[in-house]
């Protein structure tokens, strides 16, 4: 099986203040696709925000990770429950679920394992929703920035799952009957802080500050604040991108 990555257990405290929202029109068309709201799978939950989303519909909702500190800091909801496993392999019953989702994590997992898991503890017709999140969208100024640090200052130290993302989860293998899938995004209005922020918790900073001691994000820290100009809010424009389809089995 797969080495298991824990990349976000440092950064646990900055992951749950810092990442991006889901938004409302991309979980509505998730829910569109499923036949029944009774048992619901986040898997690689982290702090949970898609856990707590998911409670607002499903009767029981059951949430895994790796990371004990994310799920120490994970939203709690009486119908949430939080479990420290791998995803691709769980204490789960056959036949479970009637809807799975994987927010930006399926690509650190073992995708056979995953799927076959997925299939076992998945009933037959629920709905299998995974997606991701790509590099912000804000202004010619920033972008510039942010791409020059994302693909040249930290780009060798990205992990090689990386590449998922970067090709837009077309190329992760779904091994379903899938849906068409609308153009969503994640908008947000954001200070200078919170992007900096936000910049510091990729896993890449992670490895970079684990090498080097220091954050990189510094680097470009007055430039970024330069193209802010002063706190003000920017908008904040996050692609996003979806594989989602049923179980037969």
């Amino acid at each position: 099986m797969k080495e298991v990555k824990d990349i976000f257990s440092k950064q646990s405290e900055g992951y749950a203040s810092y990442r991006p929202v889901a938004p409302d029109a991309l979980l509505e068309f998730v829910y569109s696709k499923v036949a029944h709201f009774g048992t619901a799978w986040d898997c690689g939950t982290g702090n949970g925000q898609i856990a707590a989303r998911l409670s607002e519909r499903f009767e029981q909702v059951y949430a895994t990770d790796i990371s004990e500190q994310q799920l120490e800091k994970a939203a709690k909801r009486e119908n949430i429950i939080y479990k420290k496993e791998r995803s691709e392999h769980t204490g789960f019953d056959d036949d479970t679920f009637d809807l799975i989702t994987a927010a930006q994590a399926i690509h650190w997992f073992d995708f056979d394992a995953y799927y076959a898991e997925v299939r076992r503890v998945g009933k037959n017709g629920a709905v299998i929703a995974v997606w991701t999140y790509y590099t912000p969208r804000i202004s010619e100024g920033v972008d510039k920035i942010v791409d020059n640090f994302y693909f040249n200052t930290i780009g060798n130290y990205w992990d090689k799952e990386r590449r998922y993302i970067d090709e837009r989860y077309q190329t992760i293998p779904f091994p379903f009957e899938e849906f068409e899938v609308p153009e969503f995004h994640i908008h947000a209005q954001w200070t200078a802080e919170q992007i900096l922020g936000y910049l510091s918790t990729w896993s890449s900073v992670q490895h970079y500050m684990a090498k080097h001691d220091e954050n990189p994000v510094l680097q470009i820290k007055d430039a970024i604040e330069n193209e802010w100009e002063n706190d003000t809010l920017k908008d904040v424009i996050f692609p996003m991108y979806m594989r989602i389809g049923t179980i037969e089995k």
